[in-house]
């Protein structure tokens, strides 16, 4: 099992940091050695598996988890300012950070992959008759010259790492969606192996940015005095579980727990 309390994955927070930098450029360069040959296979799969992979690839969608969980942001947050009842803010403090990181752990990979591949402008596999393998063209409107990275892939493994962060041991499930959503790009015909690929390392690794960013202020983790990053369960909820359970979880008059 892949140790998610680290700072950064693959040993990117130590003086070796330079291996898995290489040894991910290294996996780029075998991918865009078998891009064209994986991309006519996934291409040719029977229509169940393409209508499957049509409806899974939906998921690698940003907005169905920006929009949801900024708007719980937006409410939790202006509550937590206004209420008096310390146990209550706590817990609306709580929730806003776990929104919070959810939003922010997915949504900067995504914007930095958006921007990327604007800038990169790779033609996606439909131009490779016209343009080959490695044609690139800076476009900021033009969908089929976004390739590189995935964004789709570039979300489902921010969520993945996200969800992993918060709930370690359905790792291999949330890493088997993440998986299972890039493979639909190439099955698809919407990028190439070398996109997914691209775009599975900026994800993994966007996420872990944002939780370190949040675990040094203390927010929904926990930064250890040995360095690792734990994550900091709903106390508050728990603690107002219980107090509701023994009908005393009414608001004090004052300012009290």
């Amino acid at each position: 099992m892949v140790d998610l309390s680290k700072r950064w994955p693959a040993g990117l927070g130590t003086r070796l940091w330079w291996v898995p930098v290489v040894a991910a450029l290294a996996v780029l360069v075998v991918a865009l050695a078998l891009d064209r040959q994986v991309s006519v296979w996934g291409r040719g799969m029977s229509e169940p598996f393409l209508g499957f992979f049509d409806w899974l690839t939906r998921y690698g969608e940003s907005d169905w988890i920006l929009i949801p969980s900024g708007i719980l942001l937006v409410i939790t947050a202006p509550l937590a300012f206004a209420m008096r009842w310390k146990l209550m803010r706590t817990m609306l403090w709580q929730f806003s950070s776990l929104y919070g990181f959810i939003f922010l752990g997915v949504g900067v990979p995504s914007l930095v992959s958006t921007l990327v591949k604007r800038a990169l402008g790779r033609g996606r596999p439909d131009h490779f008759d016209e343009f080959g393998l490695l044609h690139f063209q800076p476009n900021w409107l033009d969908w089929s010259f976004q390739s590189f990275p995935s964004g789709h892939a570039t979300t489902a493994f921010a969520l993945a790492a996200v969800l992993a962060f918060m709930a370690p041991r359905w790792t291999v499930l949330w890493a088997l969606f993440a998986v299972m959503v890039a493979v639909s790009r190439v099955v698809l015909g919407m990028h190439y192996p070398s996109d997914v690929i691209a775009g599975a390392i900026l994800g993994v690794t966007g996420a872990y940015a944002i939780r370190l960013v949040f675990a040094t202020r203390g927010w929904t983790f926990r930064l250890r005095p040995d360095g690792s990053i734990r994550y900091r369960p709903m106390s508050s909820l728990r603690r107002y579980l219980a107090l509701k359970q023994r009908d005393i979880a009414r608001a004090p008059l004052q300012d009290q727990p």
